[in-house]
């Protein structure tokens, strides 16, 4: 069983961008056909168009990592987007709130010495170890896929993933 959890902006951050979302949506001529042939996409951001509802919700939630049974926690660092070390990302999570993912407020400090401590000295890491040791159990069936590519990096003695998209 595992369990992922997620950065959410504090109250305050909320609040701002929700009264952003309603000043552009006042802004909105709704009755447009361009604009309702467009969706109401219309602010520009990099080559895309946005609606003002895809403004409100960028980067409300962040997925931070997972805790699984047998596992060390994995964390995800999001190709660097927000942190790219230790200090950087407990900076990222305290800036903000945790929640799990059946929305379950978690306290920010308690969270983070579960997931420091989670695994710890001796839970599992996806590397070469790892696949040599699966490879010894008598129901191993080799894998056509290059399981190389998906192993865990480690930054700052923490258990990263290799890709920013895993549940």
């Amino acid at each position: 069983m595992s369990t992922n959890y997620f950065r959410i902006p504090k109250q305050k951050v909320v609040r701002e961008k929700y009264l952003d979302l309603v000043e552009k949506i006042n802004d909105i001529d709704i009755f447009s056909p361009t604009q309702i042939y467009n969706e109401f996409k219309t602010i520009e951001k990099s080559f895309e168009r946005w609606s003002p509802w895809d403004v409100f919700i960028d980067g409300l939630k962040i997925h931070i990592g997972k805790r699984s049974s047998g596992w060390k926690f994995l964390w995800n660092f999001q190709d660097n987007k927000f942190y790219t070390n230790k200090d950087e990302l407990l900076k990222f999570i305290r800036s903000g709130r945790v929640v799990n993912e059946y929305g379950e407020l978690q306290d920010t400090e308690e969270f983070i010495k579960m997931a420091l401590e989670w695994g710890q000295p001796d839970g599992y890491v996806l590397d070469e170890n790892y696949e040599n040791e699966l490879k010894k159990e008598p129901n191993y069936r080799p894998s056509f896929i290059d399981m190389s590519k998906y192993y865990d990096k480690e930054i700052d003695g923490l258990r990263v993933s290799s890709h920013t998209e895993f549940s």
